[in-house]
């Protein structure tokens, strides 16, 4: 698998995952994972979904994107990736919390379109 990284609404690469499941900021800390479609913090709070290139927060609002990203608002010129730092010890998986029901998804961007997203 290659790697995915994850850009927010100025271009900016926020995350990425070098084996599709584990996401990682630039600086090496473990902060989502993916299952199914759906996006999990490592307390097991549902962030949003994963589909079609495109991280959706909960409410159906594009909050990041890949370079693979189709439909959603358009996409931003990408900035140049930071280097990465060492990644930490991933914490343990909390009991995933129930999956809201599917939004419509929107063409608008999220307002967690950072690395706020990761962390709500």
């Amino acid at each position: 698998m290659s790697e995915i990284v994850f850009y927010n609404k100025n271009g900016t690469a926020i995350a990425y995952s070098q084996d599709g499941q584990h996401i990682y900021t630039f600086t090496g800390k473990p902060v989502a994972y993916l299952y199914d479609v759906s996006v999990y913090s490592y307390s097991g709070k549902h962030l949003g979904r994963y589909e079609n290139g495109w991280i959706r927060d909960n409410k159906g609002r594009c909050a990041l994107f890949t370079s693979e990203a189709s439909g959603g608002p358009v996409k931003p010129v990408k900035k140049v990736k930071p280097i990465k730092s060492v990644k930490q010890v991933k914490p343990v998986k909390s009991v995933k919390s129930v999956k809201p029901v599917k939004p419509v998804s929107s063409l608008s961007w999220s307002d967690l379109s950072s690395e706020n997203f990761f962390y709500q």
